[in-house]
């Protein structure tokens, strides 16, 4: 794989923006398969947690391996504590993923502009910034993964008010129900879109935010997403539970299986 960290002015931010990119290439050494065709390889947006930032995936596990077998493009962005939204005293991170984010990856690289060979996923944080996007844009998507995610964020809010991030991304935290950073109220406003990705949803029995992974995955099933669900017996929030996850929806997409 190719390894690319690049720097752009983001114009949602107003500031220089980093992001990592692995690519696949025709011939990538020993022990890394050989996976670049003549064909602009699908796409992976992969969102970091709340306490990481672009480099931790490829810090923390083997994703560029799992993605070398694959004609995969893996774009890893950073947004800090943002929870991929447009904060109420702060940055656009919202625009900046959905709408700046793909069209200058775009731009800069030859990739997939297929939205059946499109998908998003990330973990805690980045599992509600994935679902978000998957359940906003349905049509751009052909899969989406959640891993250990803070997916109901009206659920989530109360563990950030003392250190100031919740009033500072969301303003008013009394009343998110029903709003557009509501992913309850996305899930069923595009329950009737035409097209729809796949929903993997993975959590750990033993982690923290397993009682919403419980109470939310029925409803979105129930709202007639199509949704893999896994729970994970005895596992924490940890980077040995993601790793196993990230590899698996990896292979899953990849097999159209």
């Amino acid at each position: 794989m190719a390894f690319l960290q690049i720097q752009f002015f983001s114009e949602a931010l107003v500031v220089a923006s980093t992001v990592n990119v692995i690519l696949p290439e025709a011939n990538q050494g020993i022990g890394m398969g050989k996976s670049g065709t003549s064909e602009p390889p699908a796409v992976l947006y992969l969102l970091h947690g709340y306490s990481d930032d672009h480099s931790i995936w490829m810090r923390r596990t083997s994703v560029e391996r799992y993605a070398a077998n694959h004609n995969l493009a893996v774009i890893m962005p950073a947004v800090n504590h943002s929870f991929y939204c447009n904060e109420a005293y702060g940055e656009r991170y919202w625009d900046y993923v959905s709408e700046e984010l793909p069209k200058t990856m775009h731009r800069f690289l030859r990739l997939s502009d297929d939205p059946g060979k499109t998908y998003v996923a990330g973990l805690s944080m980045g599992g509600y910034g994935a679902m978000r996007l998957a359940l906003t844009y349905p049509e751009r998507f052909a899969a989406a993964a959640s891993f250990s995610g803070a997916i109901d964020i009206t659920g989530v809010v109360g563990r950030h008010e003392k250190d100031g991030t919740a009033a500072r991304v969301f303003g008013d935290v009394t009343d998110l129900k029903g709003t557009e950073v509501d992913n309850l109220f996305l899930m069923k406003k595009n329950a009737g879109a035409p097209k729809k990705p796949r929903l993997y949803i993975s959590c750990g029995t033993k982690d923290f935010l397993y009682d919403m992974h419980q109470a939310v995955v029925p409803q979105l099933i129930e709202s007639g997403w199509d949704v893999t669900r896994h729970d994970e017996p005895e596992a924490t929030h940890e980077w040995g539970f993601w790793d196993q996850e990230i590899k698996k929806f990896i292979e899953m997409i990849s097999d159209k299986g």
